[in-house]
C-alpha cells in the first residue's frame, strides 16, 4: 500500500476507538471485531472478510508503537479525513507542498533547529530518507495474536494442537511482488522508481506522489489475480502447535516468523498463541502443585485411618492421623504438575469432613451418646472463657 492510500484512511474509526485509546483498548476491540468478522465464522459474507481485511490493516499499524507514532504525527501535520485529505493532490491540506523538501535539509543555513526530525517523519511515510532519495523501505510484519482453549489434563502434560489461522500472508500466486505469475512490475517511467515526481517553483520544492505508479515505484502490467497487486492475501493455513506441560492460563505462547510477512525483504511478524485452560471438575492448581479437596467422615478424623485418592494418572493411598482437623492439608510428594526444565509439583489434599443432611434413629442414638461421653471435651475453650468473662 502506498503512503497516499495509508494515511489517507482512519484506522481509530476502523476499529471503533479514540485516537488516545491505549494499547490494550486497541487490542481488545481488534479481538472483537476479528472474531465477530472471521472468515470462517461469515462463510460467503463479502462484507465481513472486507471488514476482516481493514481492522486486520487497522490493527497492524496502531498496534506497532513505530508505525503508530508516524500516522499520529501525519494525522497531526495534514489533518485526519479520507484520502487526499492529507496535503496529497485533489486534496483540501497543503495541495502537494513537500515539507519533507523544505525541513528536510539539515545542511542548509538555519534549517537545523526545530524541524530536524520533520523530514525524517515524512521520509519514513513516503519511504525515504532526505529529499528525493528513491527506496522503499523494509517494514518487518505485524505480529499476530490467536486464542485456543485446552482442558486442565492438556495444560498440565502438554499437547500439541492443529491451529487454522485466517490472516493476511505473503500471496502464494505470485510470491508477494504483486504481478501475475510469468510477469514481473516494470520501473515506472515516470518516476524512475522514486514513487515521488518534483517540480521546482521560485526558492521551493514541490514533491508528490507519481500517479503513474501511485508512489510504488513500480508498474504492475498484469496483477496477480488473487491478491490484486498488493503481495498479500488473507489465506487460512494450518500450524501445529506446541503447548508445553504447565502451561499457565492466559500464558502467551510465540511463534517466530508466523506473523504477518514483512515488505521489501524484511522479516515476518511472530504469532503469540493466548492459551486459556478449561477448570477440571476435581483437580485444581497452585503453581507447579495439584490440588484438591476430599471429604472425609469424623470417625475417619478422629480415629484415624487410610483412604484413597485420585491422581491426574492413578491413585495413591494416604494415612490419616488420628485427631486430624478438618481443612488439615497432606502432601504427596512428586504428583503434582512435571514441567519442562525438570521442577515437579506436588498433590496438596485438602481433608474435609462430610456432615451428613439426614440421620436415621440409629445414627442419631449413636451420635447422642458420643455427646454424652464427650460431654467434659469444649471443643472451643477459648470461646468458652471470653463468654464467661463478659457474663
Amino acid at each position: 500500500m502506498s503512503a497516499r492510500e495509508w494515511i489517507g484512511k482512519d484506522f481509530y474509526r476502523e476499529l471503533g476507538v479514540s485516537s488516545d485509546a491505549t494499547a490494550d483498548e486497541i487490542k481488545k476491540a481488534y479481538r472483537k471485531l476479528a472474531r465477530e468478522n472471521h472468515p470462517d465464522a461469515n462463510p460467503g459474507n463479502d462484507e465481513a472478510e472486507k471488514k476482516f481485511k481493514a481492522v486486520s490493516e487497522a490493527y497492524g499499524v496502531l498496534s506497532d508503537a513505530g508505525k503508530r507514532k508516524e500516522y499520529d504525527e501525519a494525522r497531526r501535520l495534514f489533518g485526519s479525513g479520507g484520502a487526499g485529505g492529507f496535503g496529497f493532490p485533489g486534496g483540501g491540506g497543503a495541495g502537494g507542498f513537500d515539507l519533507g523538501d523544505l525541513f528536510g535539509q539539515q545542511a542548509g543555513a538555519g534549517q537545523q533547529g526545530g524541524f530536524g526530525g520533520l523530514g525524517d517523519i515524512l521520509g519514513g511515510l513516503f519511504g525515504r530518507r532526505g529529499g528525493g532519495a528513491a527506496a522503499n523501505r523494509a517494514q518487518r510484519g505485524s505480529d499476530v495474536e490467536t486464542d485456543v482453549r485446552i482442558d486442565f489434563t492438556e495444560a498440565v502434560k502438554g499437547a500439541t494442537l492443529p491451529l487454522r489461522l485466517s490472516s493476511p500472508a505473503t500471496c502464494g500466486t505470485c510470491g508477494g511482488n504483486g504481478a501475475k505469475p510469468g510477469t514481473t512490475p516494470r520501473t515506472c517511467p515516470t518516476c524512475s522508481g522514486a514513487g515521488l515526481v518534483s517540480r521546482s517553483q521560485g526558492a521551493f520544492a514541490f514533491s508528490e506522489p507519481c500517479r503513474d505508479c501511485r508512489g510504488r515505484g513500480q508498474i504492475i502490467d498484469d496483477p496477480c489475480p488473487e491478491c490484486g497487486g498488493e503481495g498479500i492475501s488473507t489465506r487460512t493455513r494450518t500450524l501445529t502447535v506446541r503447548i508445553p506441560a504447565g502451561v499457565d492460563d492466559n500464558q502467551r505462547i510465540r511463534l517466530a516468523g508466523q506473523g504477518e510477512p514483512g515488505r521489501g525483504g524484511a522479516p515476518a511478524g511472530d504469532l503469540y498463541v493466548r492459551v486459556h485452560v478449561s477448570p477440571h471438575p476435581v483437580f485444581g492448581r497452585s503453581g507447579n502443585d495439584l490440588t484438591i479437596t476430599v471429604p472425609v467422615s469424623f470417625p475417619e478424623l478422629a480415629i484415624g485411618g487410610t483412604i484413597t485418592v485420585p491422581t491426574l494418572e492413578s491413585k495413591v493411598s494416604l494415612k490419616v492421623p488420628a485427631g486430624t482437623a478438618s481443612g488439615r492439608v497432606l502432601r504427596v510428594r512428586g504428583k503434582g504438575i512435571t514441567k519442562r526444565d525438570g521442577t515437579q509439583g506436588d498433590l496438596l489434599v485438602t481433608l474435609q469432613v462430610a456432615v451428613p443432611s439426614r440421620l436415621d434413629d440409629e445414627e442419631k442414638s449413636a451420635l447422642e451418646t458420643f455427646a454424652k461421653a464427650a460431654a467434659d471435651h469444649d471443643p472451643r475453650p477459648e470461646i468458652t472463657q471470653m463468654l464467661k468473662d463478659r457474663s
